[in-house]
């Protein structure tokens, strides 16, 4: 869908201080049909870079391309829905209002437009306020308008900045399958967030920055693996036996058992001196690091 090519910005904060960098040579693809999350802490340089990929502002280096399977035209935003971080909305209109200005910037016929209103106010269980003014809409109310008006035109690639936040669990719910849902019927997603706990729920690929500069791009179960040890955890009934010879391998106690955390080359011969010194197994599980983890030790490694 599109490419972002060695990106760089730096900002002048003041005549006499030196360029702040926003953004260091950042370069990955974001391929037609994926669900990508786009993780980095506060500050990390994910708004920017998403105004770049926008035309919002300028890139001090680098390029971003879009591909023809956005669609051959002049104008490949048109193609594109996207929802702000913290959007500014005219309290003074209602919803329905809001809406239909939006979608008169798409150049959607009234008829068309009527349709796509009733349609995705439904699904995100907005359509009951309307008529209300956007004054009144809390801040998961907002969030829930901000994404209808992204899908009105039907893009092909959706880019969202922090889609989750301010929403209660079950509107985090309802968002998370929206996602997956337009995903299945071959719209790209692109969303920023800084909960990775949700960008490993929905989606199979994940760009990470930090401080400005790329630490990952690619397959979420590979940035697992590779910063993973195979590691078995294997929980016992209390014997005390296999507690002085395998001591150094307890990772804890609990009302369940004792938990041992093995090496996967280790696995057979362990089993087989719980069997000989008359031991119970209640369970065993491959150790798996989720990808928070894995993020915190790269992180920490950067």
């Amino acid at each position: 869908m599109f490419e972002v090519r060695n990106i760089s910005k730096k900002f002048k904060p003041d005549f006499w201080k030196s360029d702040f960098v926003a953004l260091k040579d950042v370069s990955f693809k974001v391929e037609k049909g994926d669900i990508v999350g786009f993780l980095g802490a506060n500050g990390a340089g994910k708004t920017t870079l998403l105004k770049i990929v926008l035309g919002f502002i300028t890139a001090s280096d680098g390029e971003i391309i879009f591909h023809e399977n956005l669609g051959k035209r002049k104008n490949p935003f048109e193609k594109i829905g996207y929802m702000p971080e913290r959007p500014y909305y005219y309290g003074n209109l209602n919803g329905r209002e809001f809406l239909e200005y939006c979608g008169q910037l798409n150049n959607l016929k009234d008829k068309e437009l009527k349709v796509q209103i009733e349609k995705w106010t439904k699904v995100l269980k907005i359509d009951y306020a309307l008529d209300r003014k956007i004054s009144s809409y809390s801040k998961g109310m907002l969030q829930r308008l901000g994404f209808s008006s992204a899908l009105l035109h039907d893009p092909l690639l959706i880019i969202l900045d922090e889609p989750l936040s301010g929403l209660d669990p079950i509107g985090r719910k309802d968002f998370k399958d929206i996602l997956v849902e337009l995903n299945k019927k071959g719209v790209t997603v692109f969303f920023s967030s800084h909960i990775v706990s949700d960008v490993e729920e929905v989606c199979k690929h994940v760009v990470v920055l930090e401080k400005g500069e790329l630490i990952f791009s690619g397959e979420i179960k590979k940035i697992i693996s590779d910063n993973s040890e195979d590691h078995i955890l294997i929980t016992l009934e209390e014997n005390e036996k296999i507690e002085e010879k395998y001591k150094a391998k307890v990772q804890q106690r609990n009302a369940e058992g004792v938990r041992y955390v093995i090496e996967a080359e280790s696995k057979k011969s362990f089993i087989k001196d719980v069997d000989a010194l008359g031991g119970e197994i209640i369970s065993l599980v491959r150790e798996r690091k989720t990808l928070e983890e894995v993020i915190y030790k790269l992180r920490d490694a950067k």
